[in-house]
């Protein structure tokens, strides 16, 4: 049965789970540290931990820290409850409410009341730091936006569940077809959805979560006291979508600016740039080289919207070069995306159509 924790949060680009635990069974046995540079959702992670391995993560974003840490570090589902009361009473008993100047988007997306208390919410939570105000906030971004019509758990207007649509067009759509905010309580939709998600077996394996960019592994982990053994991971695509468009509202509630933004969370955005995104992919390897043990094994999923599979498979052998060690292509495949996700809510658009997989040794 799928781990609950899986599904958490909706993420745009995601690998499935299965991807993740086919390669781990097939080239780590447990106690083995396996790294994802770019954790995104925190899939290789959770897969990592719940088969009795340790996990080290990565990202510059931080909706996906946040998703990561919550997952392979969970608290017990009594404290994560008894938190919430607290937070709830300190709501309902002391809290002065100070709206905050908002766009016009928040009092079409959102109720006043449910707006109040996610507002609430975003001033108290410490979810950089607290495994409850961690595993709060995941749950309340898989739950921002999504189906209202359909799920009673989304707390917004009509939206997609795995992006934030931008707030001019969601506004005029709105007002199109007449669509008011349901009125929802967010504490309780969150005491709904922990019960929910931790009908599961809580993970236990170690974890350690960096809320960095990738360049920084170096500095971050010590091949001495943590081995790398095996690399799941897959770096953003070349010019197939930004975190910060797609992400905007979840990294609003985590404190960000209420609207769309670039290079604010990211100074990074070489992946947007098909003349620079192969220097970033080469700065990827030499932060591997210095980090991974001899005789390790690295899985990288690729796709983009312009490059064929063997001008991928090309520029990443060659980029592989620069991490400084001996590397070999042991295998590729090329997969079709059927269904492509940008279509759900950008009819017309162009995605991906492949993906490539590939699984290199390093010496």
């Amino acid at each position: 049965m799928r781990h609950r924790f899986h599904s958490l949060c909706p993420y745009f680009a995601m690998f499935p789970e299965q991807f993740a635990e086919k390669w781990i069974a097939r080239l780590t046995v447990p106690g083995d540290y396996i790294l994802d540079p770019f954790s995104g959702r925190g899939t290789t992670a959770l897969s990592a931990v719940l088969s009795g391995r340790k996990a080290i993560s990565c990202d510059t974003n931080d909706v996906a820290f946040c998703l990561t840490r919550a997952k392979t570090r969970p608290p017990r589902l009594e404290t994560l409850l008894g938190r919430l009361q607290s937070l709830q009473h300190e709501f309902e008993n002391g809290y002065q409410e100070t709206r905050e100047e908002l766009p016009q988007f928040f009092d079409w997306a959102f109720s006043r009341n449910t707006l109040s208390q996610l507002l609430f919410l975003r001033r108290s939570l410490n979810w950089r730091t607290s495994k409850s105000d961690a595993m709060i906030a995941a749950l309340i971004l898989g739950s921002l936006h999504g189906d209202s019509r359909k799920s009673a758990h989304y707390l917004s207007n009509q939206m997609p569940r795995t992006i934030s649509t931008k707030p001019a067009y969601s506004v005029r759509f709105w007002r199109r077809h007449g669509m008011r905010p349901p009125d929802r309580d967010v504490f309780q939709t969150v005491a709904n959805r922990a019960e929910y998600r931790y009908a599961s077996i809580v993970p236990k394996s170690e974890s350690l979560v960096f809320h960095a960019d990738m360049r920084k592994l170096p500095q971050l982990v010590d091949p001495n006291d943590t081995p790398v053994r095996c690399v799941i991971t897959s770096p953003p695509y070349l010019d197939v979508t930004n975190f910060e468009e797609d992400q905007w509202l979840r990294l609003w509630f985590l404190g960000g600016p209420p609207l769309p933004m670039r290079t604010e969370r990211s100074r990074d955005d070489r992946y947007s740039s098909q003349g620079r995104y192969w220097s970033f992919i080469a700065d990827m390897w030499r932060s591997l080289g210095s980090v991974l043990r001899p005789d390790s094994h690295i899985v990288i999923r690729m796709g983009s919207r312009t490059q064929v599979p063997d001008t991928i498979r090309s520029c990443l052998r060659n980029t592989a070069l620069l991490s400084g060690r001996k590397l070999k292509l042991v295998s590729s495949k090329v997969s079709e995306i059927a269904n492509s996700q940008t279509r759900s809510f950008r009819p017309g658009s162009r995605g991906c159509s492949l993906e490539l997989d590939c699984h290199f040794v390093m010496r």
